[in-house]
């Protein structure tokens, strides 16, 4: 089997791409949403074209990063801290860094990582910032471009959460396409995020558990410290789907009420964690999940809403109350939160957080994401659709992310990372 040693990246000096033109300078503001979520987001996508050498394309990206930066200008600055005291956009126009990369080894390499989920190889096609020690060291989007000894090349992206949510990066990412292509922006992006200021005053409506601090009792910190994090993707086929809904359903529901696929799979994913890291039956345990704000706002979120429209929306139980449980209880508790989230349920979380300007605790606690609605894995700068792409690594180690399956639209790919012990379990429990 290919070591990962044998996997060298070289990377030429990093270049900033500014806007192409001049663009609005000074403070910007970011919402109560967008501090929040205080990571960055990785991700890859292999590319072959027929009719461009490496070069051309390389080109071509640089050329519409810079078109697409004049629409997009917050992203061409680099995050603050307010006078508020708050994560903000000083607007400097200095721009997105650009690497570009080589590697002398084949694509078939590359496939055999992502197959294992060999994160420390697919680290590679992504440019860290050296020495950043925390987000604010951080431009808004990284990009690198390596080319493959046997042709193609991987764009790698490191993009900041603070300034979008998955959402507003396929936008972005979407815009950035049509300006490859010569075409006209389809969707405007809509900056001015002052639309979620918090009331005045702020009214707290809601207990908002999203935030309580939950002590460690079954030593799980020191088992992520101690074993290697594994990573693993599970494939749910529409079966294994109506399956998980179905044992949710008979043993709790009655026909009026029947449950979503994000329901039944959150809670036998959630029940099945806290199995497999061995949490005792009185730890306090969280779930937390990213729940799209757009269409709940009354009125909605403008279209082409750039920036964060998730609200993260949590629970907490007992691993007990769980695991010893049939799933419907789990995929119950998991039910009633979803339909929390309301208008004013938002507007109480970002009023509770311009009170508290705290950030979700992650003790205990599991963070689930769906990209399966994104059209990342689309994206097209005019030599067609990345062969495969997919996410470098995960925003934390508390997150399972949902992906897209392959050509099955109802297909779910579910992502995460367990200390090996735990995965060893995990596994076993996805055998339904």
């Amino acid at each position: 089997m290919a070591g990962s040693f044998e996997f060298v990246v070289t990377r030429k000096n990093p270049v900033l791409v500014a806007p192409m033109s001049e663009t609005p300078k000074g403070l910007y503001y970011l919402s109560n949403l967008d501090q929040n979520i205080a990571v960055t987001v990785k991700t890859f996508y292999y590319f072959e074209s027929k009719s461009k050498t490496n070069q051309d394309s390389y080109n071509v990206i640089k050329k519409s990063l810079s078109e697409v930066l004049v629409h997009y200008y917050p992203v061409a600055g680099r995050l603050t801290i307010s006078p508020e005291g708050k994560i903000a956009v000083n607007c400097t126009g200095e721009g997105a860094v650009l690497v570009e990369a080589e590697t002398s080894c084949g694509i078939e390499m590359i496939k055999e990582a992502i197959s294992e989920n060999r994160m420390e190889m697919l680290e590679k096609l992504v440019y860290d910032v050296p020495g950043a020690r925390n987000i604010l060291e951080i431009p808004p989007v990284v990009v690198q471009i390596t080319n493959i000894k046997c042709g193609g090349f991987i764009l790698g992206l490191c993009m900041s959460h603070n300034m979008f949510d998955g959402v507003a990066a396929a936008e972005f990412l979407n815009s950035w396409c049509e300006m490859a292509k010569g075409l006209p922006l389809s969707l405007q992006p809509f900056l001015d995020r002052t639309i979620l200021q918090p009331r005045k005053p702020p009214k707290i409506e809601f207990p908002h558990n999203e935030f309580d601090e939950i002590e460690d009792i079954s030593g799980t910190g020191r088992l992520y410290d101690e074993e290697k994090l594994v990573y693993k993707s599970f494939l749910f086929q529409p079966q294994k789907l109506e399956k998980l809904k179905t044992m949710a359903n008979e043993e709790y529901f009655n026909s009026n009420n029947k449950v979503t696929t994000f329901q039944a799979l959150t809670g036998f994913l959630w029940k099945s964690r806290c199995e497999a890291l061995q949490f005792k039956p009185d730890q306090r345990v969280k779930l937390l999940f990213a729940a799209d704000g757009r269409p709940r706002f009354i009125p909605p979120l403008p279209k082409g809403y750039c920036g964060n429209g998730i609200v993260l929306t949590g629970l907490v139980s007992s691993s007990g109350e769980l695991v010893g449980n049939p799933l419907s209880r789990s995929v119950s508790l998991v039910k009633n939160v979803v339909e929390l989230v309301t208008d004013s349920f938002i507007r109480s979380a970002i009023d509770y957080l311009e009170v508290n300007q705290t950030r979700p605790s992650m003790t205990a606690t599991l963070l689930i994401t769906s990209w399966s609605r994104l059209s990342l894995h689309k994206l097209d700068f005019g030599w067609g659709e990345p062969i495969f792409s997919g996410p470098v690594g995960l925003p934390g180690r508390e997150v399972i992310l949902f992906l897209p399956g392959l050509d099955d639209t109802k297909s779910i790919n579910v992502f995460l990372g367990l200390p090996a012990s735990a995965m060893k379990v995990f596994e076993e429990l996805m055998k339904i």
